[in-house]
């Protein structure tokens, strides 16, 4: 991590329906934990849209790693009220801690972080947008470009990174992944926004991705079986 990288205290995940941000939210608080063992890392799952999966369904297994986890009011339960704990506003207030922001709902879950504009320009904070370029809605530049656009919009902040998501699971091959960073780079040009990871399962990644890719994009190695619970 460079010098810069540690003066930030907040990074926050934004992306698409199914783009995998809830993942890559959890494998980045597990990331800034391994890289600094006696750092102080929260996690907050901002995610009150009701998805398919919330960070805080590995709410269990990062706190055993020292992560504070922290999850809306019935996260994992039957009922759909949107709801954050005040506990969030937390994030801004511990120059002690560094925070991760798991933001789900696409626009609409975006908007909760404009109420916190105020807060956000007190802090060093980066605004990550994960895409999976093998789902409808960002396969190509152009429709990464409108997806970052409205998000940045929604949340009245500006993305400062690119995360690199794009897979088939399990079936993900070398060529899909060159395939998909290819779209990432095109997008990257496209909008000026930087890719800073690429994703990948580690039992996935080719052997020479394991630190960077071929284009020397950093990677973000996630191994579902230490951090998620079935």
């Amino acid at each position: 991590m460079s010098e810069n990288e540690k003066k930030v205290r907040l990074y926050v995940f934004v992306g698409a329906y199914g783009s995998g941000k809830s993942e890559v939210s959890v494998h980045f608080a597990h990331k800034l934990k391994t890289d600094d063992p006696q750092a102080k890392v929260m996690l907050a799952d901002l995610d009150i849209v009701n998805p398919y999966y919330r960070s805080a369904d590995a709410k269990d297994a990062l706190e055993a790693e020292g992560i504070h986890v922290i999850v809306p009011e019935y996260a994992n339960t039957n009922v759909d009220v949107p709801a954050l704990s005040g506990e969030v506003y937390s994030a801004f207030d511990r120059d002690d801690t560094v925070a991760v922001f798991d933001i789900g709902g696409e626009d609409l879950g975006a908007r909760v972080l404009g109420a916190m504009l105020s807060r956000f320009q007190k802090i060093e904070y980066r605004v990550y947008m994960v895409v999976n370029a093998f789902r409808p809605f960002t396969s190509d530049a152009e429709s990464i470009r409108q997806m970052a656009a409205e998000l940045s919009e929604a949340a009245r902040l500006p993305i400062s990174g690119l995360i690199n998501n794009s897979n088939l699971l399990e079936e993900t091959t070398e060529e899909e992944l060159l395939e998909g960073e290819k779209v990432l780079l095109e997008a990257s040009e496209l909008t000026g926004i930087p890719l800073v990871y690429q994703t990948g399962l580690d039992h996935v990644l080719p052997e020479n991705w394991k630190e960077k890719t071929p284009a020397g994009i950093p990677v973000l190695r996630m191994d579902r079986k230490v951090l998620y619970k079935y």
